[in-house]
């Protein structure tokens, strides 16, 4: 009897295509996804990050979209919605991606708070020409001017997987950055720390590696939790 309920339950949640968390997040399955690992993750999600941070997010769709194909990414922010690729490895994966597109979300909402000292910027600046002379010095010669451009630029993104390839760009970005997918743009050293935040409890390396963005994502959540 046992298993037959465990059964008729797990048929019950595979068939089940829209639902809503318990903050409110309108969770809608596109295309078929192992919906116990999505249920997994987003309780993570709901548990870890404060749901004043998450009221930024209206809906999340699990499926496959033209966007992933032609931008290459498995997941993004529009609008309020996070488009989730409905294929992921395993429930840590899926947490890291919905932390790290919420990241843009709260982008939308405290782009002031977060860019507009400067601070952020200079110290993404400072590490990626730092990164450009340890390339440049390897036999790498690529234009200083890709590298001072905070706006992601498929051109240079190309170069660095094509060209170095992120295996050996993690090796040059070691200690500099969180992981070399932080160097491709200002949006993505925000987005990429803002995830680490959340999904390492030890927020020593990351105080080390970004203590601007450290600080500000700590700004951040306290502001809004001064006006619960």
């Amino acid at each position: 009897m046992k298993t037959y309920i465990q059964k008729k339950q797990q048929k019950l949640a595979e068939s089940q295509t829209s639902f809503y968390t318990p903050s409110g997040i309108h969770v809608f399955i596109k295309d078929s996804v192992k919906l116990d690992i999505v249920q997994k993750a987003i309780s993570k999600v709901e548990e870890k990050v404060p749901h004043d941070i998450l009221k930024e997010i209206e809906m999340i769709i699990f499926g496959w979209f033209e966007e992933f194909e032609e931008r290459e990414i498995k997941a993004y922010y529009d609008s309020g919605t996070l488009y989730i690729s409905n294929i992921q490895y395993d429930e840590a994966e899926l947490f890291e991606t919905i932390v790290h597109e919420t990241a843009h979300a709260v982008e939308k909402t405290y782009g002031y708070e977060i860019y507009g000292d400067g601070k952020i910027q200079d110290e993404f600046i400072r590490k990626r020409r730092h990164l450009h002379d340890m390339l440049w010095n390897s036999g790498y010669k690529m234009p200083v001017s890709f590298f001072i451009d905070t706006e992601y630029n498929q051109e240079f993104d190309e170069m660095l997987y094509k060209k170095i390839g992120y295996n050996k760009l993690d090796g040059y970005a070691a200690g500099l950055f969180i992981n070399s997918y932080a160097a491709t743009s200002l949006r993505e050293y925000f987005a990429t720390a803002f995830a680490d935040y959340f999904v390492n409890s030890n927020h020593e390396f990351l105080r080390k590696v970004s203590p601007a963005v450290y600080e500000k994502i700590n700004s951040i959540i306290y502001e809004e939790q001064l006006d619960i």
